[in-house]
């Protein structure tokens, strides 16, 4: 008997971990195991310093339709507390590594909402996007109430959460949920290219630092965030990145910055 697929696979060329969502035939619905695996490989992701940059996808024609509906009815409530607890949806924000989305179809719910967690979206044209929660008597969930408004707006982001309707990938573009839209045939290649010029040519460590800042100054005020993004700048500025960063743009090279450790 042939061994079960991997519900998530993973793979790494050239500096850039390509993770996918591999339930097709349920077109990637997120289950329990699904959701661990993918933390899991985030972490070894994370932990290679092979790797700089990181790519998510869905297989099939879907990227994520959201929670598995069979797989729901089978998890009791406890369960569901005890595993968010231990590895909220949110996780991903603190993966060191910029992480790029590549929606390459249907993505509703918490499948929006692990896209919502990555750093750069970029959709196949066509694409139909959905918070869907309200549709199914839910709130909103995930921290989706916290994410959509910092990236949208909170008028364009009541509009999404509220009435659960569906988007289009260029609609999406417009209101600023995803970064680039680019025929499904070339999606994935797009978004490879992109992570490996992260790959190629950024400082691990800038971007580990740049990613903290981002995310931790949506909380802080101005005067906070100037204060601690000098502190940063100053100790950039005794770094060996920097004199690489310098040497190899004066040379006119790609840049040899050393690994995230």
């Amino acid at each position: 008997m042939s061994p079960m697929p991997d519900v998530v696979t993973y793979e790494v060329a050239d500096s850039v971990a390509l993770i996918e969502f591999n339930r097709p035939e349920r077109n990637n619905a997120v289950t329990a195991e699904m959701k661990f695996r993918y933390f899991d490989l985030l972490d070894r992701a994370n932990a290679d310093p092979g790797v700089r940059a990181i790519v998510l996808t869905g297989s099939g024609k879907s990227f994520c339709v959201g929670a598995d509906t069979q797989a729901l009815s089978a998890v009791d409530a406890s369960r569901v507390d005890a595993m968010e607890e231990k590895l909220p949806v949110i996780y991903p924000l603190s993966t060191r590594k910029p992480i790029v989305c590549a929606i390459n179809g249907a993505c509703a719910g918490v499948g929006l909402v692990h896209a919502l967690c990555c750093d750069i979206r970029f959709a196949a044209s066509g694409a139909k996007m959905t918070t869907a929660f309200a549709r199914r008597g839910l709130i909103a969930e995930y921290g989706i109430a916290w994410l959509l408004p910092r990236l949208i707006g909170v008028a364009r982001a009541f509009d999404l959460i509220v009435s659960g309707r569906v988007i289009t990938a260029e609609e999406a573009l417009d209101l600023g949920v995803v970064n680039r839209v680019l025929p499904r045939d070339e999606l994935l290649a797009g978004a490879l290219e992109y992570a490996r010029e992260l790959a190629t040519n950024c400082s691990p460590l800038s971007m580990a630092i740049m990613k903290r800042q981002i995310y931790g100054d949506l909380e802080r005020g101005l005067d906070d965030a100037y204060a601690r993004a000098y502190q940063e700048m100053k100790a950039s500025l005794k770094r060996g990145d920097l004199a690489e960063g310098v040497a190899s743009f004066l040379e006119k090279r790609p840049p040899k910055f050393p690994p995230l450790r």
